[in-house]
């Protein structure tokens, strides 16, 4: 994978002319969906905006998806070096960089761009004018509290005496004001009269002041200088009534405060009961909303990479199986509903327990093929000189094993499990594990009636009718032939979720093994075994699969009566299946056995019945 890219995420990434981050672009992975899985795509980040293409020549018919930065969330993957991924809201990406050092660059870009998109740091607080007022943050909090206060009857009721002090308070303060202002005046006039008086005195010598305040008229009588102030004061004010009422006032406002001092006090307690109340409630609410939220997430990322099969899958096994067996179900319902549009022969009929079928090789009823041995033990082969290519030796060896081994009974083995026993088939596993990853060898006997085992071994062959009769299979290609009888072919599974898809490259190679005697069953073998091929290397999107199965098939026949001609009705194919796989990946071995326990079955079911309607009223081919 390559990536091209502008910037390095350091501060070289700065326009020095704009002071902005620079644009950064390159190809990376995005998980699409859990069908098709990671794909390939040209991703372009500029102006705090993170855009995908499908490539980097179809950027000129508009990007598939973008996001804005400024509240984007970064989280680089806690075991996968090279995958990050940016969520913003209920949106995920989910990306992977070629290297650690690639994604450490597009970390770095992209928090960068974060950084200068004008949200979160001081500088954008100050260029956006959006500090806090302390003031208006104080006086909220003083308006709340004010509030909280106005509660319980006889509060208010002290709170309404207090508003009336206040007003008689304010009238008592203006009366005393006037009060007040009346005297500063008459020590005003006072102080004229005196300086008017002395000035007298200079103008006419012969008037005499008597003592005190009073002086001699020219008649002889006294007048006063002063008249003396009345009772109630100046202007009719009575100062010391004044006085009682404004220290009755004070002294009333100060009992009123002391008694809502008093009833806060009481109420405290009950305030913080209700207030701790009231938290526990908010509480619980934020605690359900972010359960709430938590499983939207989980569900509108339901199928993401986090969930597929690994060691670190956030689903546990029953989760992984029930989900695996959803999609099976799917799929079967699937298949059943392009088979209802095609005419079915019936099911297979098991062969009669009371029948008996002699081992008469059916090479006698046979054209003569011409042959050469082998030195390979007792086993001879068909054409084994003739079917020459760089893979012959391999071949061999793999046709020779499983003559050997692969025929031989396992009914009274410990070692071996009978799983599933359905008249005639038997399917039989041996639990074998290696580094956590199962290995379980599996093997299934049957008997079809009507065909032969050069029919079945041929269908199960023939990649031209592969993909009749095989449902688990989305596409594949002949990467190679190397003779008329072997090939290698690459085919890819269908995904079955959580699981990741698999891929396999194998090679495939029919044999006709020749009796050692009249009484030996005619006998067929199919052998599939892994391979390396250049043209079909190992990808991100699959992981690769190694099989080594064979199936061997034998037919004996019931001789007619008379001199009838052999029929189907006289033929029985004796099926021995046998499977080697390595998943070549991690999935909870509860879940491997349970699917393996449930699929091949079917996959015999399925595979002979379709070899019994192709071959039904068409000649026999021995």
């Amino acid at each position: 994978m390559s990536e091209k890219s502008s910037s390095s995420g350091s501060d070289e990434d700065v326009d020095p002319e704009s002071g902005q981050p620079v644009e950064l672009g390159g190809v990376l992975s995005k998980w699409t969906n859990y069908i098709h899985g990671w794909q390939d795509r040209w991703v372009v980040l500029k102006n705090n905006t993170l855009s995908y293409y499908k490539s980097e020549d179809e950027r000129e018919y508009g990007c598939r998806g973008s996001l804005c930065l400024s509240k984007a969330v970064i989280t680089p993957h806690e075991f996968d070096e090279c995958r990050f991924d940016i969520s913003v809201n209920d949106s995920v990406w989910y990306l992977r960089a070629e290297d650690p050092d690639h994604r450490h660059q597009w970390i770095e870009s992209i928090e960068l761009h974060k950084a200068e998109s004008g949200y979160g740091s001081e500088t954008s607080l100050r260029r956006h004018g959006s500090m806090l007022s302390l003031t208006s943050a104080a006086s909220a909090l003083s308006a709340t509290s004010t509030s909280s206060f106005k509660k319980g009857h006889r509060l208010l009721e002290k709170l309404a005496e207090m508003e009336t002090f206040r007003d008689i308070l304010c009238r008592q303060v203006d009366t005393l004001q006037k009060y007040f202002d009346s005297c500063a005046d008459a020590v005003s006039k006072d102080e004229f009269q005196r300086d008017r008086e002395e000035e007298d005195e200079d103008d006419f010598p012969t008037s005499t002041k008597s003592d005190g305040e009073y002086f001699h008229n020219n008649n002889g009588s006294k007048e006063k200088l002063f008249s003396p102030a009345s009772p109630k004061g100046i202007n009719g004010i009575d100062f010391k009534g004044e006085a009682i009422t404004f220290k009755a006032t004070t002294a009333g406002i100060l009992s009123t405060l002391s008694h809502c001092i008093e009833l806060m006090v009481k109420r405290e307690e009950s305030w913080q009961k209700r207030l701790d109340k009231e938290l526990d409630k908010r509480r619980r609410v934020e605690d359900a909303f972010k359960s709430a939220v938590h499983e939207l997430k989980k569900k509108s990322h339901y199928g993401g990479p986090d969930y597929e099969e690994g060691p670190n899958s956030l689903i546990n096994d029953e989760e992984f199986f029930d989900a695996v067996e959803a999609e099976l179900d799917r799929q079967d319902k699937i298949e059943e509903q392009c088979q209802s549009e095609k005419v079915r022969i019936p099911r297979l009929t098991p062969v009669p327990p009371g029948d008996t079928y002699s081992t008469i090789g059916t090479h006698r009823f046979a054209n003569k093929l011409h042959s050469h041995s082998s030195s390979l033990s007792s086993v001879e082969l068909v054409s084994a000189s003739d079917d020459i290519h760089r893979f012959s030796t391999q071949v061999e060896e793999m046709v020779q094993n499983h003559m050997t081994y692969s025929l031989q009974d396992v009914g009274g083995d410990a070692n071996w499990q009978l799983v599933i026993e359905e008249g005639e088939m038997k399917v039989y596993r041996r639990e074998v594990e290696e580094n956590g990853i199962v290995l379980d060898p599996l093997k299934a006997t049957h008997a079809v009636k009507g065909v032969t085992g050069h029919e079945v071994c041929h269908y199960f062959w023939d990649t031209a009718v592969r993909m009749d009769w095989e449902t688990t299979i989305e596409n594949f290609n002949i990467v190679e032939t190397l003779s008329d009888n072997a090939v290698i072919v690459y085919q890819t599974h269908k995904r079955v979720w959580p699981a990741s898809q698999r891929d396999v490259l194998y090679l495939s190679a029919i044999r006709k093994i020749l009796p050692t005697n009249e009484n030996d069953p005619d006998t067929w073998l199919v052998c599939n075994f892994s391979v390396d091929h250049d043209k079909a290397p190992p990808t991100n999107r699959c992981v690769r699969a190694k099989i080594n199965v064979a199936i061997i098939c034998q037919t004996l026949v019931s001789p007619p009566e008379g001199d009838k001609e052999i029929s189907r009705e006289n033929l029985i194919c004796k099926i021995t299946y046998v499977a080697n796989v390595n998943p070549g990946g991690w999935a909870p071995a509860s879940v491997l056995r349970a699917v393996a326990k449930r699929e091949y079955p079917k996959f015999l079911k399925r595979f002979t019945s379709y070899v019994q309607e192709k071959t039904a009223g068409k000649t026999i081919l021995f």
